[in-house]
């Protein structure tokens, strides 16, 4: 069979057959690169038939160049993914049989068919471009080209560029980061973004997160407008940690703008967990404020419901109750210990910055020690934790000893001394460093060992560490890094 007898079938296909082969062509090149002839000719003669560029079909083609040549088709990507087209309209019911060569089809079921089959090739430009990534090294451009194909991705599902990437959930006035999804034609009906965001959005930030790994940073951030569209995320700022005693100049002020960025949404993130932890028990020797924010209006209405009035409906008050807010408070001192090493990194960052949000609680002393095969003593810096990052040394062996020993003289009253010994506990001298963290813990130090801190809860600890914590009755704390926030929370207080 000829190129032309194959087009002028698919040419004849109905509009869901039609459909059916620009998504297979999607998934055969997603899993794939190698082109499958038959798909690429298919989805050819369907792609022109339509009027659409064939461009489309190019995977090394931008949907930014597209969208140059092809300016009319901005529009139609906006919102592309939201909105649905409606459903083909219901047959007649009179008018002529199926069978009868002269009738025409239905022009409205005909024009919502295609399209149907035009919204299918656009959409499979957009995933494709996204989500095949290929392999090996990626240069500043290609990042440039990707981080603009998932613009145009975020801007179909209703969202801003950079929403997703963001980690910006649906908010305000309906999408992500506040921003109101929109469609392209009426009648549809919209996705739950509340479902789809969280979906999508962690996955693009792993590719995104997987080019940068795979290109020369150098190269984007000696570059102003690249470094800009670079999106903060943990594995950006490892990346950048790893790397910065090569960096210079502008290259090292873009890098630095980076972390400080990711610091500062991480920081705003903790902060709400963190602010309303409070530091000693009540002291009622104290008499409360008699100010209107103390005032206990419950308590003010029960012990005056004796003056109530039935006659004239109305509550009269002789005396008005306030809650004490003095509290009892003894100094606190917190030695957070982190593991520096390479495969620590996600909670090098998230205890830099949890430890600096208690350093500004009243009456908590905090000390920061980092360590790999040598520590650190960063507690000059704990109060800003974006000087804490650059001054810490990703990567190398494992050696908990050399940290005790910095952390041991800090220790004045064990039982108001709280120790967060931070790790994976795949130490080169573990039973003389066991030996110490049991010896803190006889003293009266309140040790909580804890295996990962990390956004997502995962992590793995060294089971010979893991047994013994628990028979000490210390057991490791790992997970979500809402679990550590709650034990200090209830030390502190």
């Amino acid at each position: 069979m000829s190129e032309r007898q194959s087009d002028d079938q698919v040419e004849a296909l109905p509009h869901d057959n039609r459909r059916q082969v620009l998504y297979w062509r999607l998934l055969a090149r997603l899993f794939d690169p190698e082109e499958q002839a038959a798909l690429e000719r298919a989805g050819l003669a369907v792609v022109e038939d339509i009027g659409l560029p064939a461009a489309l079909l190019d995977p090394q083609a931008s949907v930014d160049s597209i969208v140059q040549r092809h300016p009319e088709l901005a529009a139609e990507l906006d919102g592309l993914m939201v909105t649905e087209a409606d459903p083909e309209p219901a047959a007649p019911e009179s008018g002529p049989e199926p069978s009868d060569p002269e009738a025409d089809p239905d022009p409205e079921a005909a024009r919502a068919g295609a399209a149907e089959v035009r919204r299918a090739a656009l959409v499979s430009k957009v995933l494709l471009n996204v989500f095949s990534t290929g392999s090996g090294a990626v240069s500043a451009g290609q990042l440039s080209r990707w981080q603009s194909d998932a613009g145009w991705l975020e801007r179909a599902l209703g969202c801003a560029p950079g929403d997703l990437r963001g980690g910006r959930g649906p908010g305000g006035s309906g999408g992500p980061g506040g921003v109101a999804p929109t469609g392209t034609g009426g009648g549809g009906r919209t996705p739950d973004l509340s479902r789809l965001i969280p979906a999508i959005g962690p996955e693009l930030g792993a590719l995104e997160a997987d080019l940068v790994k795979r290109m020369h940073l150098r190269e984007v951030l000696a570059d102003p407008k690249l470094a800009a569209r670079l999106t903060p995320s943990m594995s950006l700022v490892e990346q950048l940690l790893r790397d910065k005693n090569n960096l210079s100049g502008v290259a090292l002020a873009n890098a630095k703008d980076l972390i400080r960025r990711f610091v500062d949404e991480v920081a705003d993130v903790l902060r709400t967990q963190v602010e309303k932890a409070t530091v000693g028990a009540i002291d009622r020797s104290v008499p409360p404020k008699r100010v209107f924010r103390n005032l206990d209006l419950d308590r003010t209405i029960w012990k005056n419901l004796t003056n109530y009035s039935p006659e004239e409906e109305r509550l009269y008050v002789d005396r008005l109750y306030y809650r004490h807010t003095a509290r009892k408070t003894t100094p606190q001192r917190l030695i957070v210990v982190v593991d520096q090493s390479g495969s620590m990194v996600d909670s090098m960052v998230n205890c830099t910055i949890l430890a600096s949000i208690f350093a500004g609680l009243p009456k908590v002393d905090v000390h920061l020690i980092a360590y790999d095969t040598q520590a650190l003593d960063l507690t000059p810096w704990v109060h800003d934790p974006f000087e804490t990052l650059l001054r810490t040394q990703l990567g190398g062996g494992t050696d908990g000893t050399v940290a005790m020993a910095l952390a041991e003289p800090k220790i004045a009253e064990p039982r108001n001394t709280v120790v967060v010994w931070i790790s994976d506990f795949y130490e080169w001298r573990s039973q003389p460093l066991f030996d110490s963290m049991a010896a803190l813990h006889r003293s009266g130090v309140k040790f909580i060992p804890v295996g990962s801190v990390t956004s997502s809860g995962r992590g793995s600890v060294n089971p010979w560490f893991r047994e013994r914590f628990k028979d000490q009755g210390t057991p490791v704390l790992s997970g979500h890094i809402r679990k550590l926030v709650q034990e200090l929370k209830t030390f502190l207080g």
